[in-house]
């Protein structure tokens, strides 16, 4: 089932630019923008990924990670095809550098994946795994009836958004991870065919709107590890909320980065340190 995108405009011989993230894609017909999910069908911009999710997992909630919100639950966990960024170091590159067509998977409608959340007895449900925010019309859907079971919607995002994409899907989030891989420019623009920029502007407004908000960031050595940049980062944190919990994670090589070390735990220890100068909750992942 194909669904009609939304935030998007018609152009001229049926092209059509998404205004769903700040990559702005324009597209011909039959093609597909960066996240590999949206496609220009015929003059319209359809999701691909519309009820199929490709993961489905019951995970403890400290996985995403969360560690101050609905602590020591368990969170029905729903993962679709795809990603706005290309990160060469993706720990979950086999699900979201491959578009949803690679996926044989049965569709599934919001109502009856609501009744499989209710049916677990989970009082959460999280986005996550890749970029859920790419498959927007179907966690719009979902989160909405989430909302009225009663269950509380969670978010694991890069936060590369735009800001009316994320301002009308805000008030059905609970919760939410944002994963601030860096703070230079360049390597989101090098690593992640990215910007810096709006996931910056993303973490303020999930803020000011409210929702709790934790940040990951993993740490890879030689690339984000040196301690001007992760006193930048903590900073940055601290300079929206202090009580924003920090989660630094250690790099393990995958996808394209295999001839990288793993995190040295003095690195990781040395980070800690540099967080907890400027934030109260500072926890180390993948330890």
């Amino acid at each position: 089932m194909l669904k009609e995108a939304q935030f998007y405009n018609k152009l001229k011989d049926k092209v059509v630019q998404c205004k769903l993230c700040p990559h702005f894609c324009v597209l011909n017909i039959n093609e597909i923008g960066k996240c590999r999910i949206r496609k220009n069908n015929n003059g319209k911009l359809y999701s691909l990924s519309y009820g199929k999710p490709v993961s489905i997992n019951i995970d403890p909630i400290e996985k995403k990670p969360l560690y101050h919100f609905l602590p020591k639950t368990f969170s029905f966990s729903i993962g679709m095809a795809g990603c706005n960024l290309s990160c060469g170091w993706c720990q979950n590159w086999n699900l979201s550098q491959k578009n949803a067509e690679e996926f044989d998977r049965d569709y599934v409608s919001p109502e009856d994946l609501i009744k499989h959340v209710l049916k677990s007895g989970c009082p959460s449900i999280s986005y996550t795994y890749s970029e859920p925010l790419i498959s927007y019309e179907y966690v719009f859907d979902v989160a909405k009836i989430a909302k009225k079971k009663g269950l509380k919607n969670i978010l694991v995002t890069n936060g590369f958004i735009n800001k009316e994409s994320l301002e009308k899907i805000a008030g059905f989030i609970d919760a939410i991870n944002i994963d601030l891989k860096s703070f230079n420019e360049k390597t989101y623009s090098n690593f992640c065919r990215a910007k810096l920029a709006p996931i910056l502007e993303t973490i303020r407004l999930v803020h000011k709107k409210r929702i709790h908000v934790e940040i990951t960031t993993l740490i890879i050595p030689g690339l984000n590890d040196s301690s001007e940049e992760l006193e930048k980062i903590a900073k940055f944190i601290a300079s929206v909320d202090i009580n924003i919990p920090w989660h630094i994670s250690r790099f393990f090589p995958n996808y394209k980065m295999l001839n990288k070390e793993i995190t040295h735990k003095e690195t990781l220890e040395k980070a800690y340190k540099i967080g907890k100068k400027y934030l109260k909750y500072v926890y180390l992942g993948n330890v």
